[in-house]
């Protein structure tokens, strides 16, 4: 087992591992916890109550998040003949066709989130198993294959913090709601529609407790149990 440092230690006692906490507590710790000298991204961590290995219990969804994330996106949008325009007038990073997906295939993949328009999906798909596994093929369950009409909210959507959320195959969801340097009240914001969204995401297969547990943490400090109930109420 490996051993954590003096650091993570002392920290960690901040925490009592025999309570939950608010959201509002929860977040506040966690700042106060924070030990690095980059600025740590604050997580979301769900234990959830579905079986990852039946197709009706899935759960898979994209949230908004009031504030972003906390860092810069660069926006790949796969366009072609007017949808090009308005892909640069809605200020993608990149836009290409069959010149930018040549590129791809030799290796480049200098963005964050890419978008697609639906008439060029045939000619992304061959991207499927580069981009995939990076987790930035366009997809319509994510909201990142579109109408042309639709690209200019969907690139302001990707460019706030467009953030994306799955069940693992341990049926657990992580998920980043932004970083230490926050305010409390952005981080409380982000944490309400992440839970939000995940809870408006129940497959019609769930059966029982869906939600079990809910911690969280920073990028390199422990974990905090939230109080579910006060949660909730947040999200009501």
């Amino acid at each position: 087992m490996a051993k954590h440092g003096k650091k993570y230690r002392d920290i960690s006692k901040l925490a009592d591992e025999s309570r939950d906490y608010s959201p509002e507590e929860a977040i506040e710790l966690a700042k106060q916890a924070s030990y690095a000298k980059f600025d740590e991204s604050v997580e979301l961590h769900l234990r959830m109550g579905v079986d990852p290995r039946n197709a009706d219990q899935q759960v898979r969804g994209v949230v908004s998040l009031p504030h972003g994330l906390g860092k810069p996106v660069r926006i790949m949008v796969f366009a072609q003949g007017e949808a090009v325009k308005a892909a640069e007038d809605a200020g993608a990073d990149y836009i290409g066709t069959d010149e930018m997906i040549a590129k791809i295939e030799q290796g480049w993949h200098e963005f964050d989130k890419s978008i697609a328009t639906l008439d060029m999906m045939p000619k992304v798909a061959k991207l499927g198993r580069i981009l995939g596994r990076r987790g930035l093929m366009p997809n319509p369950k994510s909201g990142t294959v579109v109408a042309p009409e639709d690209l200019s909210r969907a690139i302001s959507e990707a460019r706030k913090g467009r953030a994306e959320f799955r069940l693992d195959r341990s049926a657990i969801i992580h998920l980043v709601i932004g970083k230490v340097s926050f305010d409390k009240e952005k981080l409380l914001e982000n944490l309400v529609a992440v839970v939000g969204a995940i809870i408006k995401a129940k497959p019609s297969g769930a059966k029982g407790q869906y939600i079990k547990s809910i911690s969280l943490c920073t990028s390199m400090g422990t974990g905090i149990r939230l109080d579910f109930k006060s949660t909730l109420a947040l999200v009501a």
